[in-house]
């Protein structure tokens, strides 16, 4: 889970990222601002609530507790909120805030990863052709 140091990191550099870039915005369509501060909200939320959520999922699978004190716990991680789950986090891209077509390795969308390759702007990478 990120800290909430980490967090603000990750918004710094992808704002710096998208702000310093050498390519022209108005070529690469950007995803809505809405949705990438969405997401931005979430990675908050989840390292927010990840020790809170570990210790009542330790709770709820602990088997020297009664059934009581882990259905207790079951319904206190129920009431956590939706959105600090870390599985609803979903990855997008660095460039373009694009959520589908995702590479984990650059963090980058197959479309900006080509575009990029085709201008020459990503070092020893070329665009092949046949």
């Amino acid at each position: 889970a990120l800290q909430p140091k980490q967090m603000t990191k990750l918004r710094l550099s992808w704002l710096s990222l998208i702000c310093h870039s050498q390519i022209n915005r108005k070529e690469i369509k950007m995803a809505k601002v809405s949705m990438v501060n969405r997401e931005l909200k979430r990675q908050k939320l989840v390292a927010k609530f990840a020790s809170k959520r570990e210790s009542l999922k330790d709770k709820a699978k602990d088997q020297s507790l009664s059934v009581e004190e882990r259905f207790k716990a079951r319904l206190a991680l129920a009431k956590l909120p939706r959105n600090s789950a870390p599985s609803r986090l979903h990855n997008r891209c660095l460039i373009t805030g694009r959520p589908k077509g995702y590479y984990r390795k650059i963090k980058m969308s197959r479309i900006a990863l080509r575009d990029l390759a085709s201008r020459g702007e990503i070092p020893g990478m070329i665009k092949s052709s046949w």
